[in-house]
């Protein structure tokens, strides 16, 4: 089979007479597109048979499902007391945290950021910092905080703050070193001090990313402490875990109901503070 060659003109009659034909990619491609497919296929398989999967109770989730949440129906507002008390402690923990975050992550920002940073231990202590806050999960924060501290919100706070760092720390780092050089080498030559070049020179410019990335987090926090009731770091979490162990499936409910009114509730007010301040 020819190749049609695009760089040679030729009559349109000689190209349409069905001696040439284009295609989109040569032998060798077809054959590693091919090869790629069938190594994922090979995995995607070796995975599956890896897995111990009770097929029988995957064909019957539909109907388990079906069965939980007609027992979920209507839900139990008896103990909506209990309940926003506990909304409001999830509230509290998020904020908190991100609030603690927000300060802590400052320096180790400044010295994770290759312009900034005073020397090259320092940058590495910072982003091993900010590399072990994000590489542990909020629950396992939670567990190990819970073992400190006892249950409780002071737990729950101290996990939060600890995964945001990292999270924290990253974005703003990234946003320094995006930074305009010229105001940083005026003040340099007008001989300022390091603490009005940051001032005057860093902060203007980062601004804005900080504020977004807070309010950013603080959002995606308000999220991650209705889980931390599970291993008993306060907030909602611990009311939802009482009401799956005592199958108690309309309290359930009820409060997914109020979890799911949080979130919005942290949608709304995540989307008024950008348009206010940004």
């Amino acid at each position: 089979m020819n190749t049609l060659n695009l760089s040679e003109p030729r009559p349109l009659s000689e190209a349409l007479s069905g001696r040439d034909s284009w295609s989109r990619f040569t032998m060798k491609q077809r054959l590693m597109r091919y090869g790629g497919f069938a190594a994922a296929a090979a995995v995607v398989a070796w995975a599956l048979g890896s897995i111990d999967v009770i097929w029988a109770w995957v064909w019957d989730s539909p109907a388990q499902m079906a069965d939980l949440f007609g027992r979920m129906m209507p839900p139990d507002a008896s103990n909506l007391p209990s309940i926003l008390e506990a909304i409001w402690q999830t509230v509290n923990i998020a904020t908190l945290a991100t609030l603690i975050a927000v300060f802590v992550s400052l320096p180790v920002a400044y010295i994770a950021a290759q312009n900034t940073t005073p020397n090259r231990t320092c940058l590495w202590l910072g982003r091993f910092i900010l590399v072990s806050s994000r590489s542990v999960n909020t629950i396992i924060w939670a567990l190990l905080f819970v073992a400190i501290f006892g249950p409780g919100i002071v737990a729950g706070i101290v996990a939060i703050m600890f995964r945001s760092i990292g999270f924290l720390g990253k974005l703003l780092g990234e946003a320094i070193e995006e930074i305009d050089r010229k105001p940083v080498e005026a003040l340099e030559a007008c001989g300022a001090s390091q603490f009005k070049i940051v001032l005057y020179a860093i902060v203007p410019q980062v601004m804005p990313a900080f504020f977004a990335v807070s309010i950013l987090r603080w959002d995606i926090n308000l999220r991650e402490s209705t889980v931390l009731g599970l291993v008993g770091a306060g907030g909602i979490g611990m009311i939802l875990q009482g009401a799956i162990d005592t199958f108690n499936w309309p309290e359930v409910s009820m409060v997914l109901l109020t979890i799911l009114s949080l979130v919005i509730f942290g949608e709304m007010v995540s989307s008024f503070l950008r348009r206010k301040i940004l």
